[in-house]
């Protein structure tokens, strides 16, 4: 139970009236730490709760003291505009029977306005780095007095190349704060690395290992021979499987332009129910939020994007996702079927794998130490279902070349200049080249080197 924990009353009341009965497996192992004051490096899978976790002792922390005169008391920072959008939600819904108030700072906002907010000196203040590094450059935010920072996603941050924002903005911070790390997985030494340079003794939580990452999404694999045949598998799925809102995931924004202009044109041909919508890097902020607004209403249930476009989006009821394009490493897939299965649900995440792609896919089961379901759909089977021949590793084995038996074009031989006739000049060795033996058995030929 939250009472448990000792948090206000306040919050607990907030609590209650959100209907949270028990705390996750996250928010049990954080949130005790928290309030003793440490710093804490967490792993938990993205909908496990954890923005309730770092919320409710950070509030818990300000509602101990008043301290109407000193600058910002808590920085949250998040990758997206997205996220920090629902992660002020949060607040304002876990602080609804206090008089803590919550700014969000991000790009693609008005400056002036967010300017505004700042001098009415909120106590938390929720954002991204780029626009919270904009402010503190022009003299808007303080941070000599903070608190508590939290750095929430901070794989995602790294990855999308917020690392020296981030650091600046951490250096202008109090040195005597508490600061927290949430991430969704450990991205090996880079996250390792920049732990060791913003936080001091950090309790380290792994909430979930990467092999228990995706446990409430049903993952499976259909082989493909083509781009075609991929687009009548999914034209399939869509029609076949049962969803209420999908995603489909492709690597280039021409691929993603591409599929949405074939399941449109299958929409309005009466061949598919689907509805969807493009979303990529070209794409602006209004577009994002027209994407989140008309699958929220409805307006559209399959969403077509690229994995910059698509991070940082949580929208309810995301029970099927569709890799077209296999992810190019394990992380970016986690992040692609970490949009379904949240909560507690089940989730479906299928990916259509064609024969370039099958080593990629190998090595994402490897990394997840998972396998993925086999599958395929009787009608549309291709003629590609796998190597013929797996390493240990899962990926196709190689076939090694057939030596050929053709018999090697003799070249010409240059007329020697001045030389002694009958003696032969030996020609260097070219290191690393080999000679083809010629099959009447004589001397083989030296190539020129190329």
């Amino acid at each position: 139970m939250f009472s448990e924990f000792g948090l206000h009353e306040r919050l607990l009341k907030a609590v209650a009236a959100l209907g949270f009965a028990e705390p996750t497996p996250v928010q049990q192992a954080a949130i005790p730490m928290v309030l003793q004051g440490k710093d804490v490096y967490a792993t938990a899978q993205t909908g496990s709760g954890k923005t309730a976790a770092f919320v409710l002792p950070l509030l818990h922390r300000l509602l101990q003291e008043a301290k109407p005169r000193t600058a910002t008391r808590a920085l949250v920072l998040l990758p997206t505009r997205e996220l920090a959008q629902q992660t002020l939600k949060q607040v304002e819904l876990l602080a609804q029977f206090t008089f803590i108030k919550a700014a969000l700072v991000t790009g693609g906002e008005d400056f002036k306005k967010q300017a505004a907010a700042l001098r009415k000196n909120p106590e938390i203040v929720i954002g991204t780095p780029g626009r919270l590094l904009e402010h503190r450059n022009a003299g808007q935010l303080e941070l000599q007095d903070l608190e508590m920072l939290v750095l929430d996603e901070a794989d995602r941050m790294l990855d999308m190349g917020f690392s020296d924002d981030v650091l600046a903005l951490v250096e202008a911070c109090n040195p005597g704060r508490q600061t927290l790390l949430f991430s969704a997985t450990s991205s090996g030494s880079g996250l390792y690395d920049f732990v060791k340079k913003v936080m001091r003794e950090p309790q380290r939580l792994i909430l979930n290992a990467v092999s228990d990452l995706g446990t409430n999404t049903k993952q499976q694999v259909i082989t493909a021979d083509d781009v075609a045949h991929k687009e009548k598998l999914l034209l399939w799925l869509l029609a076949n499987e049962t969803y209420s809102k999908a995603i489909v995931f492709t690597n280039t924004r021409d691929q993603a332009d591409r599929l949405g202009g074939v399941l449109i044109a299958a929409h309005k041909a009466g061949k598919s129910a689907a509805k969807v919508y493009v979303l990529h890097g070209e794409k602006d902020q209004k577009d994002r939020k027209q994407a989140i607004a008309r699958l929220n209403q409805g307006h559209i249930n399959v969403l077509v994007a690229t994995d910059v476009a698509a991070r940082g989006l949580d929208i309810e009821g995301m029970d099927l996702v569709v890799n077209f394009d296999m992810a190019r490493k394990g992380d970016d897939y986690l992040h692609r079927i970490g949009r379904t299965g949240r909560a507690g649900n089940e989730g479906l995440a299928i990916s259509l794998v064609g024969p370039h792609e099958w080593n990629l896919m190998a090595s994402i089961q490897r990394y997840l130490k998972q396998a993925f379901e086999r599958r395929v759909i009787g009608e549309l089977k291709g003629s590609y279902s796998g190597p013929k021949k797996l390493k240990s590793s899962g990926k196709a084995a190689g076939s090694k070349k057939k030596k050929s038996d053709k018999h090697p074009e003799k070249k010409p031989h240059k007329k020697a200049d001045s030389k002694p006739a009958g003696k032969k000049t030996a020609k260097k060795a070219v290191p690393g080249q080999e000679a083809a033996a010629p099959r009447d058995g004589s001397a083989p030929l030296r190539r020129k080197p190329l």
